[in-house]
């Protein structure tokens, strides 16, 4: 694995601890962006703190696939 790869995957894992982290102590100051508006217009404040507690793990998920398959 190259060095852009690895960098790659810790910006996976990085990005899916914050939003998760965003999800679970519900933070207005992220919840309150123009992109998270979007989401609670559409499954309301719980739905998008569900949303994004998801994506997270996601993330999280691929991020640590992504640095344990390549070695």
């Amino acid at each position: 694995m190259n060095i852009q790869e690895t960098l790659i995957f810790f910006i996976f894992l990085l990005l899916g601890t914050f939003s998760l982290i965003a999800a679970i102590f519900n933070f207005d100051w992220y919840f309150n962006t123009q992109g998270a508006s979007l989401f609670i217009k559409w499954f309301g404040r719980s739905g998008a703190r569900l949303f994004y507690a998801l994506l997270g793990l996601a993330l999280l998920f691929c991020g640590i696939a992504g640095l344990l398959s390549s070695t």
